[in-house]
């Protein structure tokens, strides 16, 4: 019986090790002359934990979220018509024109994109706004690094002030039973999430400070290159925009009528895929191995989590996990290895249990999303930005150079909601 023990725990220790090796190859993507990419090595490792039994075929593909990949296919259609119609770089040079400064370029870009991320969700904003960047990296000569790690940043800190803004949050906002969501969120959210705004701003512009004393180059008006594509583009976009609000509507005032995202995202897309020429070129060029990222993501983190490590760690550890001092810390930790959404999905209950408030449950909306700062795997907003930056224009960030920003950045960040949590709770 102990040797069928000890095989078991060491069963489930594969997963994990699998994740671990998965991490190591994504901080590195170097092996002799091979780089890899970062979808490659995520669904290599979807591809061992299958084949070591670690979760069944028909668990594995139940673990893919329809609803998200949907989703996210009907987004990148929307993206790629916006970008190729030459819609994104319009819009952007108009947008920007009147930026005299990198100073003012970054602020700009930091705020723009964090205060949308709030209410068209974060994923949304990553694919549209990695585009802007790279417009505006390509004319300005600004370091498109900087401008992917500002863009990353703002996503992640702007959609931690409303239930809208990432997926946790909405999960948070229904099921934590807590009244009046939005102004919740607004009132006890806003104002650190605009502190950690200016708080990116500044290490950025620590990190980067040669790029903040370089003149900035006049960002000259462009016009739309396509204009039918153009059109059919922008009124998807307009319906994204739109069904996106109503969903965030009906989900409290009539939670029967709820749009699920796949739904969303069909319709959205429809006027791109339907009554657009350019339909075909558009679907060959939308980001497949991001969607091949995430559910092989699915797979890696469901096999993960069926391992039952770090619900053991949690019953073995003697801490209370719902206390806010164990609470924030654990939430950014444990986002980087089993996501944020399920890491939430898992909290809840205990915090219903414990009879935690609305303290704690903003704290953890406000850890998990905020984790998505510290490493490239703590939000999928980072993986989106990173691989359509290689895809379209052969820029990238590595693991260290981001956990180098984002781990002085995590602490600062969390430090502020912290406090301010504190004190107005």
């Amino acid at each position: 019986m102990e040797d069928i023990a000890v095989s078991r725990s060491e069963l489930s220790l594969v997963s994990l090790i699998v994740l671990g090796a998965v991490f190591l190859l994504i901080a590195f993507r170097q092996a002799g002359r091979f780089r890899f990419q970062i979808w490659q090595i995520m669904a290599a490792g979807a591809v061992v934990v299958l084949l070591a039994g670690q979760i069944s075929a028909a668990d594995a593909v139940r673990s893919i979220d329809p609803d998200v990949m949907i989703f996210l296919f009907g987004v990148f259609v929307i993206g790629r018509a916006l970008e190729d119609s030459g819609y994104v770089a319009h819009i952007s040079s108009r947008l920007f024109s009147r930026c005299r400064s990198v100073h003012g370029l970054v602020i700009a870009i930091l705020f723009a994109v964090g205060l949308l991320s709030a209410v068209m969700m974060n994923d949304t904003l990553a694919i549209i706004g990695t585009g802007v960047v790279l417009a505006l990296g390509k004319k300005t000569g600004i370091s498109i690094r900087m401008l992917l790690l500002t863009v990353a940043f703002a996503v992640t800190i702007g959609s931690v002030m409303s239930p809208a803004g990432n997926p946790q949050n909405l999960l948070i906002s229904l099921q934590g039973n807590i009244s009046g969501p939005f102004v919740a969120f607004i009132k006890y959210l806003a104002v650190p999430t605009l502190i950690n705004l200016w708080v990116a701003y500044a290490a950025l512009r620590l990190f980067f400070r040669r790029e903040f004393t370089r003149p900035l180059a006049g960002v000259e008006p462009q016009a739309v290159t396509d204009p039918e594509l153009a059109r059919w583009a922008r009124i998807s976009f307009l319906a994204l925009v739109a069904l996106i609000l109503l969903k965030v509507v009906l989900t409290f005032v009539a939670p029967g009528l709820d749009i699920r995202l796949s739904y969303i995202a069909v319709l959205a897309a429809l006027p791109v895929l339907a009554g657009s020429r350019k339909r075909l070129s558009v679907l060959r060029r939308i980001d497949w191995p991001t969607l091949v990222f995430f559910a092989a993501l699915f797979v890696l983190m469901d096999s993960v989590w069926r391992s039952g490590v770090f619900q053991s760690f949690i019953d073995s550890s003697g801490a209370d996990m719902t206390k806010a001092a164990v609470l924030f810390p654990a939430s950014i930790i444990v986002s980087q290895f089993v996501s944020n959404v399920p890491l939430v999905a898992m909290y809840l209950p205990l915090l219903q249990q414990s009879g935690a408030g609305l303290r704690e449950l903003l704290i953890l909306a406000a850890g998990s999303t905020i984790a998505g700062n510290l490493t490239i795997l703590g939000a999928a907003s980072n993986v989106i930005i990173i691989q359509k930056a290689e895809r379209d224009a052969g820029q990238t960030l590595n693991f260290p150079e981001f956990l180098k920003i984002g781990l002085p950045l995590t602490a600062v960040n969390a430090l502020v909601y912290w406090l301010y949590l504190g004190v107005a709770l």
